[in-house]
């Protein structure tokens, strides 16, 4: 009789214990924050964790003055190295003092005052990248604080992360941050490890899909530590068959630009063209206080902004490639397609574009432009004027490394 008491103890124990393991919480990200890519400005490309009040006030200052937040970058983010290496007595982040000298709060009401946005960084893991206090186990606290501070952007880092999954991970902050209270565009950085395209639309609002960019054309550089940079066409061509998981409020993010650090004027502009036609968010990593001229044109240049800006929110795609030259489209709203002619060679190639032995079939999402039932007018969106229309071939000759980017409009 004992046995049998025992063992009806037992199944009703395991079957308690089983029923109270069925509430799944769903991941809930802020929605529509990011319906077009997002753009603004982080610290990382070209200060890493060398950052301070002054620096973000005299960025603010000059994105205003510039005519850059009127070209649509409104995002300061604030990479790895903001806080303290050790949280308080009560498990809290702190931002450094030294540092930041007015408080983190005031300076975000000042970039606030300014009409921008302001964005943090952090990591999944139990410290950054850069050795500093990482989020794990502090969640919900740390969504707490950040909303508290009135931050409008997290970024969101994969390092020292052993022993946890990436979509729970990353479902647990999305979590955090929608219990929080206060929207917060959520930038999902694990470089695309994990293929979080496929899981992450409900999570985030970006997701990397690259390790960290590095000034280059189509560079690697290797880093001692074992690990690699990448120049922006090897990232531009990293993954395949990812487009489709892009969209409005969920990116296919191609990392911060390096337009303005190291390249020529050149392949500045082709860099700037790819993350326009990829419809990748345009965050950009140079110094604005040593800024020239040819930089600023090339990331205010209004219509490429509006390529990457266009409310159908769909990632182009290479078209073709022959002896170095690729021809790369972007459907458009309205009917409208972008088109860049890329150089990847070292010498000049002759573009003799014949639109009516071409046409485009977008496999993804279905769009066609068969220029035998349809003309288009062309406009050159770097030189801003007409360009002729699809019945004569386009012809150019175009320099190593360089872009032309027609919009075609029907």
């Amino acid at each position: 009789m004992k046995n049998i008491i025992l063992i009806l103890a037992l199944s009703i124990s395991g079957f308690s214990f089983g029923q109270g393991n069925t509430h799944v919480q769903a991941a809930g990200k802020y929605e529509g924050l990011a319906m077009t890519p997002p753009m603004g400005w982080n610290s990382w490309n070209t200060f890493a964790t060398n950052i301070d009040e002054k620096l973000v006030k005299e960025t603010a200052d000059i994105m205003v003055s510039s005519g850059l937040a009127a070209a649509g970058y409104n995002y300061i983010v604030l990479d790895d190295g903001w806080m303290t290496k050790e949280r308080d007595s009560e498990g809290n982040l702190i931002p450094d003092p030294a540092k930041f000298p007015s408080g983190m709060k005031s300076l975000i009401d000042y970039v606030h005052s300014k009409g921008l946005k302001f964005g943090l960084y952090n990591c999944a893991g139990t410290q950054t990248c850069a050795g500093y206090p990482g989020t794990r186990g502090f969640e919900y606290q740390d969504a707490r604080f950040y909303a508290k501070l009135g931050i409008d952007f997290l970024k969101y880092d994969w390092c020292n992360t052993q022993g946890i999954t990436a979509k729970e991970a990353y479902a647990t902050m999305s979590n955090a941050l929608k219990t929080a209270g206060r929207p917060i565009v959520f930038s999902l950085c694990e470089w695309g490890d994990n293929q979080p395209w496929e899981w992450g639309k409900p999570i985030g609002n970006l997701w990397r899909i690259s390790g960290d960019i590095y000034p280059c054309f189509d560079c690697e550089f290797k880093h001692p530590e074992n690990w690699s940079s990448w120049g922006f066409m090897k990232i531009a061509e990293m993954r395949k068959d990812i487009r489709k998981y892009s969209g409005p409020d969920h990116w296919n993010d191609f990392d911060m630009m390096e337009v303005g650090n190291e390249m020529n004027d050149t392949e500045d502009k082709s860099h700037f063209a790819m993350w326009c036609m990829l419809s990748s968010p345009l965050f950009t990593g140079n110094d604005y206080r040593k800024m020239s001229k040819e930089t600023l044109a090339i990331l205010t240049n209004k219509e490429l902004i509006a390529v990457n800006q266009d409310k159908l929110g769909i990632q182009g795609f290479k078209y073709s490639a022959l002896d170095g030259l690729e021809v790369w489209v972007k459907p458009l709203s309205d009917g409208a397609w972008a088109v860049t002619f890329l150089n990847r060679s070292d010498a000049v190639r002759k573009i003799n574009f014949d639109w009516k032995k071409n046409a485009f079939k977008d496999a993804d999402f279905g769009y066609e432009a068969d220029f035998n039932k349809t003309a288009f007018k062309l406009k050159d969106l770097w030189k801003n004027k007409d360009a002729g229309t699809t019945k004569k071939n386009f012809t150019a000759d175009l320099a190593s490394h360089d872009v032309v980017t027609l919009k075609l409009i029907p």
